[in-house]
């Protein structure tokens, strides 16, 4: 019977990692101003920071964003951080 119970729980554990969402590279956020904060990895483009905040934008109902500037942090999985203004 016990095994029974561990079959289950273990079809049930492996069903929930398989349908989590992957983690993404970029981590987008919404400030306490209005502006769209975005932390990006060492790999990343600056263009592709900027897709990621203009669709955060459209989202507030924006059209565009303006970079208003950008910077590098000391966390390791997200060594840049770039702030953008909507408008």
């Amino acid at each position: 019977m016990r095994k029974i119970h561990y079959g289950i729980l273990g079809c049930a554990v492996g069903l929930l990692f398989a349908c989590a969402t992957p983690e993404s590279d970029f981590r987008v956020y919404k400030q306490s101003d209005g502006s769209i904060g975005v932390h990006a990895p060492k790999s990343a483009m600056d263009s592709e920071a900027q897709e990621l905040a203009e669709a955060e934008c459209k989202k507030l109902g924006k059209r565009t964003a303006t970079l208003i500037e950008n910077r590098k942090t000391f966390n390791d999985r997200f060594p840049l951080s770039y702030t953008y203004s909507c408008r």
